[in-house]
Formats: C-alpha cells, sequence, structure tokens
C-alpha cells in the first residue's frame, strides 16, 4: 500500500487552501474528500449558530483521520456534511470526485448510500436476524442477487474476525462482537469511506481496543476511516487528528505530535 498517507497532515490553513484548490475545481483523485470554506448556520429559535465558520479539510484516500472537539466544536455537524446527511450553507464538500453540496436529497442519498459505510456507537442490528442477514441487509436494498449477497457478507464479516460467528444472533454475541458485526454491514458496499461517530461510545476500554485494531487493520488494508470522537485516548489511535474549535480547525496533527500534546 502507498505511503502516501504520511504525507499529511496539513497544518497550517494556509497548506491547507493550497491543496484543496479553487472554487468549482475538482480536486485530484488522491482525495476522496475535500472542504472548501464551508459554513453551515442554524436557526434557533431566532438566534443563529454558527456551527461551522469555513472549514478547509482535505483527506487522502486510505488515510485514518479523526475529527475531535468538545461540545459545540461543530464535530457533528461536520460529520453529517461529511457523511451527506446535511449541506452547508455556503463553500464546496467534493466527495471521490463529485461535488455534493449543492445536490438535491434524493442525489445525496444515492452518494449516501454507494460512497459512505456508517457505524455508530449504537449497533442497530436486528435482533432476531444472523450476523450474515444483518451484513445482507444494505446488499438486499441495493438488488444484489442472493448468492453474492452472501459472498460478500462473509467476506465482510470474515474482514472484521468473525468469519466464524455469521449464524449468531446480536445476544449470542459480546458487545465488540456487535460493533464488528455493525462495522463488516457498513463495508459490505464497498464505500469510499467508513465514517465512524463514537464507534467505542457503549464498550468498555477492553472493548475498546479491539475495535480499535478492527479500524487499524481496515486501514491497513487500504479502507479510508474518519472517527468522530470526543475522546483524545481514542482519537490517538488514528494516523491523523483533526480538532475542531468553535466551529474552525484548531490543529491537524500526525499521530505521534497529538500524543505528544496530548501528554501521552
Amino acid at each position: 500500500m502507498s505511503n502516501a498517507t504520511e504525507e499529511v497532515p496539513l497544518s497550517t490553513t494556509a497548506e491547507r487552501q493550497v491543496v484543496v484548490g479553487a472554487a468549482g475545481k475538482a480536486p485530484s483523485k488522491e482525495w476522496v474528500i475535500v472542504t472548501r470554506e464551508i459554513t453551515r448556520e442554524y436557526d434557533m429559535g431566532g438566534e443563529v449558530v454558527r456551527a461551522l465558520r469555513g472549514v478547509n479539510l482535505a483527506v487522502r484516500r486510505n488515510e485514518y483521520v479523526a475529527i475531535m472537539g468538545p461540545s459545540g466544536s461543530g464535530k457533528s455537524t461536520l460529520m453529517n456534511l461529511i457523511g451527506c446527511l446535511d449541506t452547508p450553507n455556503a463553500g464546496e464538500y467534493w466527495l471521490n470526485g463529485q461535488m455534493v453540496s449543492t445536490m438535491r436529497d434524493d442525489d445525496l442519498a444515492r452518494v449516501r448510500n454507494k460512497e459512505i459505510g456508517f457505524v455508530f456507537q449504537t449497533f442497530n442490528l436486528l435482533p432476531r436476524a444472523t450476523a450474515l442477514h444483518n451484513v445482507e441487509l444494505p446488499l438486499v436494498y441495493a438488488g444484489v442477487s442472493s448468492a453474492e449477497r452472501k459472498q460478500r457478507a462473509n467476506d465482510a464479516l470474515a474482514s472484521v474476525g468473525l468469519g466464524n460467528r455469521v449464524h449468531h444472533r446480536p445476544n449470542e454475541l459480546s458487545g465488540g462482537q456487535r460493533q464488528r458485526v455493525a462495522i463488516a454491514r457498513a463495508l459490505v458496499n464497498r464505500p469510499s469511506i467508513l465514517l465512524a461517530d463514537e464507534p467505542t461510545g457503549n464498550l468498555d476500554s477492553s472493548t475498546s481496543e479491539e475495535i480499535m485494531k478492527v479500524f487499524a487493520q481496515l486501514a491497513e488494508s487500504g479502507q479510508t476511516v474518519i472517527m468522530v470522537t470526543h475522546e483524545p485516548d481514542i482519537a490517538a489511535h488514528a494516523r491523523r487528528v483533526v480538532v475542531l474549535r468553535d466551529g474552525l480547525i484548531a490543529s491537524d496533527d500526525r499521530r505521534e505530535k497529538f500524543a505528544a500534546k496530548m501528554g501521552n
């Protein structure tokens, strides 16, 4: 695998602006995520909340990035925009060569289903379905044939170390295993990015380490992973950590520099 990920982070605003390029121009293919001066404001009962204030972010294909910040920093808003669950008030968002920030809801849904695999802190598994069937579900909705669904679901479960648990139901699995089923389900559509929102929020510390190893293995295999967390020790597992504060990028560091800042 290419070591291009080591060339990032872009530690200054000026560096990020050079990479993200000119407005309206498609970024080069090495960049799977590019935002240009994106802003997002909300009207909360007549009061305007400026959640994002002009964020420039560039993520290379195959990177493993954590986005973190305190409550109110804008990280959840940025996650929703990256995940095509929301659109900015201004600025551009390019995902895998497509400018999605101006798309309509139907087009956004299509891009979201094709390009993004979501992992949440709540596993959202069907309790009476096997691990295999839970992982197959996105492919059912996509109209994939039964034989291909089963093969791809088995492959996805094997990729997260659950090849011997395909016929187990959620209540027969540990919390870490259930989260791995959820990760396999997110991977089964072969997304451009895996977007994880507080993926260890419901797990104890030893199980959290187990899940972090899964993400590290996926990143090593070439999967682009974006993880949103408020926990510095979880963020430090990523190769690159972007910290938001007051709707802007406050820092953008390699793991080692971030860990040093945290005193680890």
